[in-house]
């Protein structure tokens, strides 16, 4: 029996990529309508009507948007995804329909441009990971008509099957003419600013990032005097600033001539603002760490006088916002890791007053205490905290300028 079995296995014909895409658009189908069910509404509704907006006007590309983000990648209360329920409930799917959709919680978001078309398929630059993507719809080529090479889009992207680098578009597909080219850059750029993640899809610029960051945290240690200082956030800012305006003359400076007067630091460039929540703090701690980048944290000078003199562990305030620096998911390991090494000879009293357990010891229980408090933290892959940007991002936002 267990030969017929496998015999029957090794005998069974793979789907060609016409198949598969057919069989998408059936799937997903069904995943939308299982999606739209009541047992999902409690989560789906909220996220339409706060797009809606007071008007409660929301058009159709923007509500499938969501809704496909909502199917992929949204985590529920347990963890997990609309798609992981999905094949859990289904027990009539295949291997390979399985295969399929569970690679779908990892879409490509991007924006495209048109490179070519071949047959069914248009080949998609991703101005964000500066990767190309063979891409098919599941309604066929009619999905690109009036699409031409050179043009835009935004949309995501999901894989037919991972090994094949085969791309179906999921969701809302708009399309910009390459007239608006210089707009579409600059949404590019802010999508590979706030969400580096996306950049990284390309290993190369994963790289790229951490030499780029090495530098920039060479820079920045060389202009502010170390990697580690704590400022009021008004004297923060302006340092901040100083530093960015240093590294944009050093940079023009070091450019030839004719690239230097293209390039030159437009009185455009927005100014470095701390968000509300460290404006409003008493100090700042700013850190640029070799692995965690650069970052802010709140209050840190009276978190820093907490471990200088363990006597103000005593103090509800001091302890209040060690607690918050433990519980915060925003707040990496980083800064507590920092105190410890620089104040060895009382972070064991700060812990064992704050935990109330005489025995702690940060060399012993320290690194499993932060395990305990932040595991998203070690569950992660670290990434630079620099994106480099592709050659035809910087191109077409070298001709906006121009």
């Amino acid at each position: 029996m267990a030969e017929a079995t496998q015999g029957a296995h090794q005998g069974a014909r793979e789907p060609s990529l016409a198949e598969l895409i057919e069989r998408s658009a059936e799937l997903k189908g069904q995943l939308v309508t299982f999606a739209h069910s009541a047992r999902f509404d409690r989560w789906l509704t909220p996220l339409l009507m706060e797009a809606a907006g007071p008007a409660r006007q929301l058009d159709e590309g923007e509500a499938i948007r969501i809704t496909d983000h909502f199917i992929l990648r949204y985590r529920l209360p347990d963890g997990s995804t609309v798609v992981d329920r999905f094949v859990a409930g289904r027990k009539d799917l295949t291997p390979s329909d399985r295969e399929m959709l569970l690679c779908w919680r990892d879409p490509v978001e991007g924006v495209f441009e048109v490179r070519r078309k071949e047959g069914d398929a248009v080949v998609l630059l991703n101005l964000v990971d500066d990767l190309e993507y063979r891409t098919y719809s599941n309604v066929g080529r009619a999905a690109f008509r009036g699409v031409s090479k050179g043009a835009f889009l935004h949309t995501c992207l999901v894989p037919v099957q991972p090994a094949d680098r085969m791309w179906l578009v999921s969701g809302a597909m708009t399309s910009y003419p390459r007239s608006r080219a210089t707009e579409i850059a600059r949404a590019a750029l802010r999508l590979a600013t706030h969400r580096p993640e996306l950049v990284f899809r390309n290993a190369e610029k994963i790289e790229q990032g951490w030499q780029r960051m090495r530098e920039d945290r060479a820079a920045f240690i060389e202009f502010c005097g170390g990697d580690e200082l704590v400022l009021p956030p008004a004297e923060g800012e302006d340092l901040l600033n100083a530093y960015y305006r240093h590294r944009r003359e050093s940079t023009a400076a070091r450019q030839p001539d004719s690239a230097r007067n293209r390039r030159r630091p437009g009185p455009d460039v927005p100014p470095f603002e701390l968000p509300p929540e460290l404006a409003g703090s008493a100090t700042v701690g700013v850190i640029y760490d070799q692995v965690d980048g650069l970052n802010f944290y709140a209050d840190y000078g009276m978190l820093r006088d907490l471990f200088v003199d363990p006597a103000l562990a005593g103090r509800k305030e001091h302890q209040n916002l060690l607690r918050t620096y433990l519980r915060e998911e925003s707040i990496t390991p980083l800064p507590i890791r920092r105190l410890a090494a620089a104040h060895p000879e009382t972070v064991d009293g700060v812990f064992r007053k704050l935990l109330r357990k005489p025995d702690f010891t940060w060399s012993e229980h320290g690194e499993a205490l932060l395990r305990r408090r932040k595991p998203w933290y070690y569950e992660s892959v670290p990434r630079p905290g620099v994106s480099v940007i592709g050659d035809r991002l910087r191109e077409l936002l070298g001709a906006g300028r121009r």
